[in-house]
């Protein structure tokens, strides 16, 4: 999820419902599509308004043929060579 639409290509507006935060802030889904960076594609990133950081799943960046490494104080993304992103 993003809350930054000029971060996306390939938008589709499209109202998929809402999503809660612990907050109990309710936001709309109101669509999705690309996020392209450098040679790296995530694809079907949700925008929602207001959002005010990227939140994404293990899933989205292992469909996009990454790696992701937890420490006990850090979350590491790298490609198959092994670079950090």
């Amino acid at each position: 999820m993003t809350g930054n639409l000029k971060l996306l290509i390939n938008f589709v507006w499209k109202f998929l419902g809402t999503v809660r935060f612990g907050n109990d802030y309710v936001a709309a889904i109101l669509g999705f599509g690309d996020l392209q960076w450098g040679n790296i594609l995530i694809t079907r990133v949700y925008f929602v308004e207001g959002l005010g950081h990227n939140l994404f799943s293990v899933d989205q960046f292992c469909d996009s043929d990454l790696e992701v490494a937890f420490r006990r104080n850090a979350c590491f993304v790298r490609n198959l060579e092994g670079v950090d992103l």
